[in-house]
């Protein structure tokens, strides 16, 4: 697959900005616009990644580890320690 389906993309940013504005109450549009402007949301659209087959969970484990440690492969998700 060359680019991410839009409903694919779609699909991730409502899972993910639902769970960051639950966890840290932002604000629908500052969560999404946080985000947005993250590496792991980089990595997301990067077709060569194929991270579609993550779950809305683990890309937020990414998105939450890259604001903690500045690196989303920090993520448990991806280290399976």
């Amino acid at each position: 697959m060359s680019e991410i389906m839009p409903y694919i993309l779609s699909f991730y940013n409502g899972e993910v900005l639902q769970m960051i504005s639950r966890k840290y109450g932002l604000k629908p549009m500052d969560a999404l616009r946080e985000f947005l402007s993250s590496q792991t949301y980089q990595m997301l659209i990067n077709p060569e990644l194929e991270m579609w087959d993550f779950s809305p969970a683990g890309i937020f484990d990414m998105w939450e580890s890259e604001q903690v440690t500045g690196e989303p492969r920090n993520s448990l998700y991806l280290r399976r320690d």
